[in-house]
């Protein structure tokens, strides 16, 4: 695949301000930078990965994508130019402000301004967390995940998957329609829900902890209406996750353990047993999709519907199996 992780994003903000508390004493984000152009948050060993700009609306502004090296970004160029793209190279300056050694930006069907970069630069400076969390899940495997909406979900693939390689990992067409997409282990690292509309729908971020996701619960739930979708678990991603309204608008998925998939190997499928496992009662969306959902979710719970837990070492620990019935159960008897 040529795209490898979703790098960095950019916010633009009404209220660019608003974004300093959310990220730091909410997230748990590190305050990298404060000036009147833009915040830089951190993440981790990474100089920026999240930026906020001021400006006249709220929402995304750009999406930064990295490549390998030099090589691969001049091989996206002659892709993009075959394609009849549109793209312009990064000059310097612009460079130097994503703290990358180069990029080049086009945008995709929806508007959006998508930046494929290569050398990200990292720092020896420890990342110093907002509140005490553990930390968040990132390396190869990117910030996270973006959820875009889309108009029409076959101008959204051919840029994605045809054009820049991205590959389907799954997709479900009740609810909604929506498709998710890799380009490392992570489960998805972009989806694409079919609304009619272009915009940022909510994303995600993942933590090292079920507890830092359990205590970022508490904190939202002091806020009324901050809580857009509850406490839940994804059935393809295998996710626990709550969802929170932004400054902007949009929503945050703050998760753990999160479903690796490999790339080399992976086939995709269409999901049929609905988005979420158990939870995620949303306070968005029409009555008819809550409905929906609602009855999926239901409708696994009632066919037994269970998943492992994906856990990093360091993690957690084995409890003792003290019932003979569940140890016969796990042998297969």
């Amino acid at each position: 695949m040529v795209v490898q992780a979703l790098g960095y994003v950019g916010i633009e903000a009404r209220s660019p301000e608003d974004w300093a508390g959310y990220g730091t004493n909410f997230l748990g984000l590190q305050l990298a930078e404060r000036a009147a152009s833009q915040l830089v948050f951190r993440m981790d060993d990474r100089r920026q990965r999240l930026v906020v700009t001021p400006g006249e609306r709220d929402g995304a502004r750009f999406f930064g994508w990295e490549l390998a090296d030099a090589a691969a970004l001049e091989a996206m160029a002659a892709r993009l130019e075959a394609a009849g793209m549109t793209f312009s190279r990064g000059d310097r300056a612009l460079a130097d402000q994503r703290r990358v050694t180069g990029l080049i930006a086009v945008q995709d069907p929806m508007g959006n301004r998508v930046e494929l970069v290569h050398g990200a630069e990292v720092t020896d400076a420890p990342f110093i967390p907002g509140r005490p969390i553990s930390g968040f899940r990132t390396g190869a495997l990117g910030m996270g995940h973006a959820v875009l909406t889309v108009p029409r979900m076959a101008e959204a693939l051919a840029f994605y998957r045809d054009l820049l390689g991205f590959r389907v990992s799954d997709y479900v067409t009740n609810p909604f329609h929506a498709y998710f997409l890799h380009v490392n282990p992570r489960h998805h690292s972009l989806a694409l829900i079919e609304t009619g509309s272009a915009g940022l729908h909510h994303l995600m971020i993942e933590l090292f902890n079920l507890d830092d996701v359990g205590q970022g619960y508490d904190l939202a739930m002091l806020e009324e209406g901050r809580v857009a979708t509850t406490l839940g678990r994804h059935t393809n991603d295998f996710m626990t996750s709550f969802y929170a309204r932004t400054p902007g608008g949009f929503m945050l998925e703050y998760g753990w353990g999160g479903r690796a998939v490999d790339p080399a190997t992976w086939q995709p499928v269409e999901m049929h047993s609905g988005p979420s496992l158990w939870g995620h009662e949303r306070n968005w969306g029409s009555p008819e999709m809550q409905a929906e959902a609602r009855r999926l979710k239901l409708q696994a719970a009632r066919d037994g519907e269970r998943q492992p837990l994906q856990v990093l070492p360091g993690n957690h620990a084995l409890i003792p199996g003290e019932c003979a019935w569940w140890d016969a159960a796990l042998r297969g008897h």
